[in-house]
Order: C-alpha cells, then structure tokens, then sequence
C-alpha cells in the first residue's frame, strides 16, 4: 500500500501518534540454517495486507479516532518462534527506551535529544502461531 515503508530489515513502519505493533509470518520457516524460507501468501501476507488496510481506513475517516493517527511496526517472524523473539525486542527496547526526555538534564542544564529514539508501541497483533506467541516478550 501506498506509505508504507521497508527497512532493511523485515520489517514495515508507518507513522502515527499511536503506534500498532505486528507479527505476521510473512515467509515460512527457513531450511537448514536459513531463518526465512518462501514467502507464506495467505498465512502471512493476506494478514499483514489487511492490517495496513485497516489501518488506513481508521485514518482515512476522520469519526473514529479524531485528530488520532494510527501508524503501524510490523514485524516478519518468519514462522519461527526464536527469529520472531529476535525480532519482537524491538518493541521491548522501544518501551524501554521512550522514557520523558525531561529526566534527562544535560550538565549544561539543557534537556537531552533523542534523536533516533524508537516509538513505543501502544499494542500488538500476532503472531499466527501459539509458538511464537509465546515468545514474545511484551510488558504489560
């Protein structure tokens, strides 16, 4: 869809005051010592096609979430449950990291600037399997 974009990483952000995390397994486990195998169409893609498309429809009208845009994290987990752990710690590490800037004064007195601070996510679909559900580390 239009305005999505891909990380080097598997992985598609949008941008939003409120950020949705997701896991698809948008490839299917890997042979041997590869992590990702072929391409899951309708386990992965379809899911992670009608997340987007939710997501622009909530934006697109104005009634339902007003002056609120939703953005999206959306994670490949490549239907193995230890990559999608790798991968999921990105949303721990973004909730960890997304701390009020104002505790941290500089010894100049200013207030330091997070620069390439990750945006915490408000909530998360997925995954597709009880596996790597289970796996994923996600704070309350």
């Amino acid at each position: 869809a239009a305005g999505h974009g891909m990380a080097g990483k598997k992985e598609i952000s949008t941008d939003g005051e409120l950020v949705i995390g997701g896991l698809f397994p948008v490839h299917e486990k890997g042979v041997g010592s590869e992590d990702c195998g072929k391409i899951n169409e309708h386990r992965g893609i379809q899911r992670l096609e009608a997340m987007l498309f939710a997501l622009d429809e909530i934006n697109k009208d104005r009634s339902i979430l007003p002056g609120v845009k939703l953005g999206a994290h959306i994670l490949d987990t490549c239907s193995k449950d230890t990559y999608a752990l790798e991968q999921s710690l990105d949303f721990v590490r973004a909730s960890l990291t997304r701390v009020d800037g104002s505790e941290h004064i500089c010894p100049d007195g200013s207030y330091a600037v997070h620069d390439d601070v990750p945006t915490a996510i408000t909530g998360v679909i997925g995954g597709s399997y009880s596996d790597v559900s289970i796996q994923v580390p996600l704070r309350q």
